[in-house]
Order: C-alpha cells, then structure tokens, then sequence
C-alpha cells in the first residue's frame, strides 16, 4: 500500500468526534521503554542526566511566562491542548540536547543561521537539482506541502536510500540527514528541536493558520529561521502535533488527542502515516481474530510525558 498516496487527502478533512475510539490517559506500559543508546550517548557526553536535563528546561518553562503565553496562544490557533507543545519540548530537551537558561538565547541562535552560508545538497548535488530527478516526477502532482515533501521521502527510501543510482551511491541513511542537515546528520534544532524535512512539510499549514511565509528549500536560510526562531518555531511544533492527531483519527481511527504521551511519541518518531496504517492494518486483523484492539502505544519519551503530566500540566495551566 502506498501511504502517501491517502495522505493529501486525509489531512484536509475533518474528523467527526464520534468516528474516531478516544485513547485513554496514561501509559499502556508499566515501565519505561528502552531508552535509546544515541541518546544515552549524547547526555553522557554533556556530563549530565535525564533528570538534571528535565529540571533545566522545565525551570525554562516555569519561570518564563512570556514563553508559557506564546505556547497557550499558537496551541489555541491550531486547535490542541498546550500540554502537546509542552509534552514535544520537555522530551526534546530531557532526551536529546539540552535546554538553554533563556529564551532570548534561542532568538540569537535563529540569528547566527540567517547570517550563515550553507546549502541544501549532497556530493555535489543541490537538492533542487536531486528532485528533479525522473524518480521523483509523480510527486509533483501532489497537492500541499505535506503531501509534496512525505512522497520525496517515500521515494528516497525505495529508490535511493542505500543504493547507487546513475553511477552515484547514496547512504543508508534518512532523507533529511543526507540533504537537509548540512552541519552534521541527525541534528534538529530550535526550541522544538524541528527536523528541516518536517518543517517543509508543515509549511502550507502553517502558512494558512498562523500566516508565515512558506518556507522553500531552495532557501535554506529561511528554513532554519522558520525552525530556530521560536516565534515560528512553535507554530511548526502545533502543526507538526495537530497532523499527527488528524491521521491517527483519520487512518488508524483513534482520537490521541487527549494523550500527551502518544502525540509525544509521534513526535520523536516521525512517519506518522505509515504507522497509523500499520495499526490499522493490525487491528483490521485483530477485528476478524476477535481479539481485542491494540491502542497507541508510547515509546521512552512519551512514557516520560505522561509519567510526569501532572507535573507539566501544571506549567500549562499557570498564567
């Protein structure tokens, strides 16, 4: 099946509250998942821990109430519960880098990349020139930014990830980190620590809700602005949560949205229709077995969110 296909549709329509089974609150796992070794890896090189790293930015959160204003605002105009954009920050920051003391830290970092030179490509090759490519030509049928960028990555991972194509090998490796990641592969960026493929992706949505210019590949300065400057960065972050609540009620037929720890997780994760279709494919499965329905599961990171939700609920609610 190919997902991508279904995924310019979904995503514009809307989902009556009734069609899609409410996930209940909480973990489904008593223990946390593994935790990653890469993220291991990562805090013990910064000397420090899980712990100290989730008192850092939830101090940030805290005591910053013109950043909690900001959150409460932009989760309003995509239609979620700030906890989502609380949840997606606090896991960034707990299992990948570390949060900074202030705000305005994140604003000078935004800075420093617009005054950057660097571009978008691999061995040589602009990304402009690489999707324009013959293999990528059904994807320019494709309507919004979503649709566009998720079939580019389809299409990468059948017809290039790991494989030498025109005299050319390319890594085994994500689409993002080979093209869009020129400072070193794997790296996101931003109080929502965003992937640049992602931000790309959310662009049309982002553009409609909140009215910032779309983001182009071509300008890669602008695509790091858009992910580092925390005034859009968080309108990226809602639209990014907001899809993945629309798909899984939309393909896997369950409303997330009222489980931080899930939309958390979807968040970590990426490809988040190809995994509401394989839920549904095993619970269409479970249906005809007379077994129960398996529900979204989280992963470490959104355990972690739901394990501490009264606690962030808490910075969600204060004024």
């Amino acid at each position: 099946m190919k997902y991508g296909i279904l995924v310019g549709v979904f995503l514009s329509l809307a989902m009556p509250a009734w069609s899609a089974q409410a996930v209940p609150p909480g973990n489904r796992s008593l223990k946390q998942p593994a935790i990653p070794g890469a993220s291991a890896r990562r805090t013990e090189v910064l000397r420090t821990t899980y712990h100290a790293k989730y008192d850092r930015i939830h101090q940030l959160l805290s005591r910053d109430a013109v950043l909690r204003l900001k959150i409460r605002n932009v989760a309003a105009s995509y239609g979620i519960a700030p906890i989502h954009i609380i949840g997606a920050i606090v896991g960034e920051h707990t299992y990948n880098v570390d949060a900074y003391d202030q705000l305005q830290t994140y604003y000078v970092k935004a800075i420093s990349y617009l005054n950057s030179s660097f571009t978008f490509s691999y061995g040589g090759e602009n990304l402009d020139d690489f999707i324009q490519r013959p293999q990528f030509a059904a994807c320019d049928q494709k309507s919004g930014s979503y649709a566009l960028w998720t079939c580019r990555e389809e299409v990468w991972d059948r017809e290039f990830r790991g494989r030498s194509v025109d005299g050319k090998r390319f890594p085994n490796d994500r689409f993002s980190a080979v093209f869009l990641q020129p400072f070193f592969a794997g790296q996101t960026f931003g109080i929502g620590q965003l992937n640049p493929l992602t931000a790309l992706q959310m662009t049309d949505l982002v553009h409609e809700t909140s009215g910032f210019p779309k983001i182009d590949h071509r300008d890669p300065q602008g695509v790091y602005r858009a992910i580092m400057d925390p005034d859009i960065s968080l309108a990226y972050v809602a639209a990014t949560l907001k899809t993945s609540i629309r798909i899984y009620a939309k393909v896997a037929g369950f409303d997330i949205s009222t489980n931080p720890g899930i939309t958390a997780t979807l968040y970590n994760l990426g490809n988040v229709e190809t995994r509401a279709a394989r839920l549904a494919a095993e619970n269409r499965l479970r249906r005809k077995q007379g077994r129960p329905l398996k529900l979204p599961e989280e992963n470490y990171y959104g355990w972690l969110i739901n394990d501490k939700l009264q606690d962030l609920q808490a910075i969600a609610a204060e004024s």
